[in-house]
Parts: structure tokens; C-alpha cells; sequence
């Protein structure tokens, strides 16, 4: 988009009076009328993107956002009616409420009154007041959305989840983090297994269900069975899942990235049923697992070798499991292994020695290793990112 300068004066005028107290800004507003509307200006911009504070921006504003070919908005508070934006911006692509804790329902409710086919990115975080009848407004009016973000919108359930089922066929991306009440159930109906009722968001290739509490390993069936097309799946803090859980995973082509990070009940079988499948994963956080160890790294180098990013902080791992992984791991670009303290210098120089490629590693933690280690760490050609917090130096080993 090209836009001429004049066209953004008052804008720029706005970013720089935002910087002044009440009293500059009240002396600057008596210089002339445009300078009087700057100062109290409220709309940030950033790119195509607006952001407002919907009290106090004035309606009229949006059909001018709209002339400037403004297409994304976030809401930074809102005490006004959401009606006002979606009214003045028929074209918006990207709508961003996230935090706005006093939306409602209703609110919500009175915004969406007709199809919005332009509209592809809802951001919902946070906004607790939300239920199930906002997302049946939404699948019924927003039927184009590719991102929906619903983190931390605890009051949504399985209803709620038919209903996206039932209208956002185009969905992309989705993410139900802390969403408490959703089960199996309304997994299933995300993954088209209750056809009669909902087709299903088969065209989901993000999902996030972190610290989504019932969900069992039959969650995990479904989505094996449905969601053919998902390639990042965020799992972390799912206590309810299993080894079990894994094998149905273990077989979708399209994965690339898992994060198990703190589901406790993920072991080294689990790692193995991953290992034994025809994953091609580029990711795999196991991060505080604490049933991970040693043998988990040697399934990893048989069977996930091609792995670029490998997160296994807190794992009860030692440079023996090093040992057994590092010959295998020739594309592994970043290893975390912070707080796994049974690492040593040992381990590092395997490290070094072998993992050739690798741009970033923490050790944050690693309380066993020592300055001769470091130096073998430091010494990678690619490495761009050492996390060393933690490290326990004696007088003699202190450098800079």
C-alpha cells in the first residue's frame, strides 16, 4: 500500500503529542484547529494497523481509517459499542480484542448482525465474558475466518465448539488455551465426528489446546482421524493425555511440531511410539516430562533425527543420553536442555563435536558444567544464542 505523507500528517502529529503531559498538550491544541485534533487523537498506527482505545475514539473515525486502506484494528479498552467499528470498516480483515475484559455477549452480539466476508483474524484472548453464544454469532456471520483466538476464554465448552464446527470451514488456526471446559468431546466435533451435526474444521492446520484439562488420548484419536491437514499442535500442560496418546500421533504425515511440555504422564514409551511412527517433525518440546531420560534420546535419533528444534529442559537426561542422540541429529538447529543437571562438561563437547549446526542452546541451570565446557560450546560456527542463567562459576572461572 502506498501512501503519501500529507495524508498521514495528523497521525504523525498524534504519535509525536502522545509523548506530551496535559499541560503541553493543552498549549499545543491552541495553535490551530489540526493541531487541537492531533493532540487528543487517541489511534496509534503501525503499518495497515490501528490501534484504539474505542472510549474515547470518535465514530467517525473509522470510515477514514477505511479511506486510508486500514484493514487490521485493535482494541486497546473498550467502553464503547464494537457496532461503531464493524459499521465503519465493511472491509476489515483483522479485528484484535484481546484483554478487553468488559466484552460481553450482548456486545458482541449487536457488532455482528450480518456476514462479514472480509473479516479472516479474531483475536478473543482473554475476553472472559465470552460464551457460546458469541461463537454461534460468529460461525454463523463470520464464516470466511481463517485465526480464531480464544485463549483464556474459560467460559467456552464443548457447545461452543460444535458450533465452529458447524459454520468456520476455512479455519486455520485455532487456539482454545485454558479453555477448562472442553473434553473429547468437543474435540470430536472440531475433527468431523459428529458429521450429522457439524462437518467439521478439517482445514485446521494450527491448534492449541495447552492446559485444556479433560481432554484424554481419545482426543488424540480424533484429531488423528480428522484434521489430516495440522501441522502445528500445542498439547503443553495436558495432564490428561499419555504414552497411549502418542501412537495415534505417531502416523500424521503432516505434523511438524509438538509440544508436550509438561504432560506428566509422558514417558521414554511415549518418545518411542513417536520414534516408531512416520512423523517428519521439525519441533518436539518435552520440557519438564520428568519421566524423560536417557532412552528418550536414543528412539529420538533413531526414528526423529530430522528434528531442527528439540526442547527437553528439566528431563532427567545425562551425557550419556548426549551421547546416544548427538551422531544422528545432523539438522538440529536449536537444543534446549536448561536445568537438566546431570549435564557436564562431557556432554557439551559431544555437543560441540557433533552438533555442527546448531545456532542456539540454553543451559540455564546445567550447574555441573564449567568454563572448559563453555569454551567447546562457543567455539560452534553457527551458534548466535547461549542462555547460560544459572551457571555457577568458581572465583578462578569468572570471564567476561
Amino acid at each position: 500500500m502506498e501512501t503519501h505523507i500529507s495524508c498521514l500528517f495528523p497521525e504523525i502529529l498524534a504519535m509525536i503529542f502522545s509523548y506530551l503531559d496535559v499541560r503541553d498538550k493543552g498549549r499545543v491544541a491552541q495553535v490551530c484547529i489540526a493541531w487541537k485534533d492531533a493532540s487528543y487523537h487517541k489511534s496509534v498506527w503501525r503499518g495497515v494497523e490501528a490501534k484504539l482505545h474505542l472510549r474515547r475514539a470518535n465514530p467517525s473515525l473509522f470510515p477514514s481509517l477505511q479511506a486510508r486502506g486500514i484493514r487490521r484494528v485493535q482494541i486497546l479498552s473498550l467502553r464503547r459499542s464494537l457496532s461503531y467499528v464493524i459499521q465503519g470498516m465493511p472491509n476489515i480483515e483483522s479485528l484484535n480484542l484481546s484483554g478487553c475484559y468488559n466484552l460481553t455477549d450482548n456486545g458482541l452480539g449487536h457488532a455482528f448482525v450480518q456476514e462479514i466476508p472480509s473479516l479472516r483474524v479474531l483475536n478473543l484472548s482473554l475476553c472472559k465474558q465470552i460464551t457460546d453464544s458469541s461463537l454461534g454469532r460468529i460461525a454463523q456471520y463470520l464464516k470466511n475466518l481463517e485465526v480464531l483466538e480464544l485463549g483464556g476464554c474459560s467460559n467456552i465448552t464443548n457447545t461452543g465448539l460444535l458450533l465452529i464446527a458447524w459454520g468456520l470451514h476455512r479455519l486455520k488456526s485455532l487456539n482454545l488455551r485454558s479453555c477448562r471446559h472442553v473434553s473429547d468431546v468437543g474435540i470430536g466435533h472440531l475433527a468431523g465426528m459428529t458429521r450429522s451435526a457439524a462437518e467439521g474444521c478439517l482445514n485446521l492446520e494450527y491448534l492449541t489446546l495447552q492446559d485444556c484439562q479433560k481432554l484424554t488420548d481419545l482426543s488424540l484419536k480424533h484429531i488423528s482421524k480428522g484434521l489430516s491437514k495440522l501441522r502445528v499442535l500445542n498439547l503443553s500442560f495436558c495432564g490428561g493425555i499419555s504414552d497411549a496418546g502418542m501412537i495415534h500421533l505417531s502416523h500424521m504425515a503432516s505434523l511438524w511440531s509438538l509440544n508436550l511440555r509438561s504432560c506428566d504422564n509422558i514417558s521414554d514409551t511415549g518418545t518411542m511410539h513417536l520414534a516408531m511412527g512416520t512423523l517428519r517433525l521439525s519441533g518436539l518440546d518435552v520440557s519438564f516430562c520428568d519421566k524423560i531420560g536417557d532412552q528418550s534420546l536414543a528412539y529420538i535419533a533413531q526414528g526423529l533425527y530430522q528434528l531442527k528444534s528439540l526442547s527437553l529442559c528439566s528431563c532427567h537426561i545425562s551425557d550419556d543420553g548426549i551421547n546416544r542422540m548427538v551422531r544422528q541429529m545432523h539438522e538440529l538447529r536449536t537444543l534446549n536442555i536448561g536445568q537438566c543437571v546431570r549435564i557436564t562438561d562431557k556432554g557439551l563437547e559431544l555437543i560441540a563435536d557433533h552438533l555442527t549446526q546448531l545456532a542456539g542452546i540454553d543451559l540455564y541451570g546445567c550447574t555441573k558444567i564449567t568454563k572448559r565446557g563453555l569454551e567447546r560450546i562457543t567455539q560452534l560456527p553457527c551458534l548466535k544464542v547461549l542462555n547460560l542463567g544459572l551457571w555457577q562459576m568458581t572465583e578462578s572461572e569468572k570471564v567476561r
